[in-house]
């Protein structure tokens, strides 16, 4: 996944897992085994997952029936907690590496293999924030999608 610089600390692996646990329980919520899983398996992923797929995959690590709609109340719980991103034209799910930030998110989806790639351009994001004031919004927090062939799908 291919991040641009924006001055936040992104993180991986067992510090991305950590990051996580620390942000989610400064928040005044547990961090649960069942939360761990999920959030782990959702880091594995490299493009946008769905609860689905989720529950399917720890359905078949635990050996045990993983049921989607709590895997959905727990990613909801985590993009309400800024741990996760959902995209909504593929509702599908895509961790924030840098846990508990809140920042205005532009993703670039590619229709073909569904690779997410994640931007900050304040200017796009600052301008749909000032239109949101603009219209009577408040804490107005951009979400923007944009979708198109990556490099390698283009080629």
């Amino acid at each position: 996944m291919t991040h641009h610089d924006h001055g936040h600390e992104e993180h991986s692996g067992d510090a991305l897992v950590e990051a996580a646990r620390g942000s989610l329980t400064e928040a005044g919520e547990q961090w649960t085994g069942m939360r761990q899983a999920v959030f782990e398996e959702l880091a594995r992923h490299e493009i946008p997952a769905s609860a689905y797929d989720i529950a399917d995959n720890l359905s078949r690590s635990r050996g045990k029936r993983v049921a989607p709609n709590s895997v959905y109340r727990i990613l909801d719980l985590f993009v309400r907690s800024n741990l996760a991103n959902r995209i909504e034209s593929a509702n599908a799910y895509l961790v924030n590496t840098h846990p508990g930030c809140r920042h205005d998110c532009i993703f670039l989806i590619c229709d073909d293999c569904g690779k997410a790639t994640h931007l900050d351009d304040e200017r796009v994001t600052g301008a749909l924030r000032a239109a949101g004031h603009d219209a009577g919004f408040a804490d107005v927090r951009p979400v923007v999608e944009l979708r198109g062939l990556c490099d390698n799908c283009a080629a």
